[in-house]
């Protein structure tokens, strides 16, 4: 396979989600260290800057992703060896549905622990900065923190951090390491004994949570210093010798938990916003965990839920019915009800 390359920065969690699953499928790739806000001289301009920029080399020339999701699913037909989406239909579909809930809610828990509090803020800035270039003179580096962080902080409520949600947003965190603790004791990794894309869509979001940003870190690390080894260890699985999927009557005693975390706090957030989307407000205003819930809708979360419900009503009869008896009473089968229940 060729060497593809990437662009992007270490305080990016779907950078560090990309370069660890291309460190544990071994395909050769080139980082382009830098922002998507000026992308390389000569190299394609995604519809959409984000980070990371993976470009890949092909008879028409160079082409440029950005989303994370598809990125891997084009990488599983480029390289089939040492898969990171499983087979089975139920397990493929569980996947997609964690790996989901990790890149769309758990980074609201890592924008939050960045930016609402000041010395996560004060600290992320320089960072960043640093992050993109080594050898950026020190005062302009601390200029471009600087308005970085007044930026992100003023975005704040856009993706859902606020003092109304702040409680539904830090208790959901606390909740999910130690379902992610016991998760990794049990079999090292969401699925089984091996990593599958949900396995490094987390690993992204806690690089950032479980390492670089002092409040959550620090919490991770005093509740489990479990997890906050495995991230060192999910950095690089490329020795990582391919174990085993879960078997079927597993599921519910591994993942149990967990799906009732995404059923409590992810899945009642996106029905929300497709039901404000549907209405055409710019708000949308609900309850999750208990608490109250308001934020901007996101058209792109509205593509996600449809995403998902997409991907069940492709699965085999058989394997839908296994689907759906097992979610029973987690929350997670109230996204392929109607989006106006």
């Amino acid at each position: 396979m060729q060497t593809i390359e990437i662009l992007g920065v270490p305080a990016s969690p779907y950078t560090r989600k990309m370069l660890a699953l291309l460190r544990y499928r071994r395909i050769p790739y080139r980082v382009l260290w830098g922002s998507h806000i000026a992308p390389p001289a000569g190299y394609p301009v995604p519809k959409v800057k984000l980070l990371p920029t993976i470009y890949f080399q092909t008879d028409a020339g160079q082409d440029a992703m950005v989303d994370s999701t598809p990125i891997i699913d084009r990488l599983e037909t480029l390289q089939p060896e040492r898969s990171v989406r499983p087979n089975d239909e139920v397990l493929h579909f569980l996947d997609l549905l964690i790996e989901d809930f990790a890149d769309e809610w758990l980074t609201k828990a890592m924008f939050h622990y960045r930016w609402h509090f000041a010395p996560d803020a004060k600290n992320a800035g320089p960072l960043i900065a640093f992050g993109q270039n080594l050898q950026f003179d020190s005062s302009d580096a601390m200029a471009m923190s600087e308005s970085f962080s007044k930026r992100q902080i003023s975005r704040l409520p856009l993706v859902g951090s606020s003092a109304i949600t702040a409680p539904v947003i830090e208790a959901s965190f606390q909740r999910l390491i130690g379902i992610l603790d016991r998760i990794i004791e049990r079999r090292g990794f969401v699925l089984g004994s091996r990593p599958a894309s949900a396995d490094f869509a987390i690993f992204g979001q806690l690089t950032q949570l479980g390492i670089m940003d002092p409040t959550s870190a620090q919490l991770l690390v005093r509740t489990s210093p479990r997890l906050r080894a495995w991230l060192d260890r999910t950095e690089d699985l490329s020795g990582h010798v391919d174990a085993l999927w879960l078997e079927p009557t597993t599921i519910v005693a591994h993942l149990g938990e967990l799906l009732s975390e995404i059923g409590s706090v992810y899945i009642p957030f996106l029905k929300a916003n497709a039901q404000a989307f549907a209405k055409g407000k710019n708000d949308l205003k609900t309850i999750i965990d208990g608490h109250a819930w308001t934020q901007p809708v996101f058209p792109y979360q509205v593509k996600c839920l449809e995403t998902l419900q997409a991907a069940r009503n492709s699965m085999s009869s058989e394997a839908r019915a296994s689907l759906d008896k097992l979610l029973v009473g987690t929350g997670c089968d109230a996204m392929f009800s109607n989006a106006s229940d």
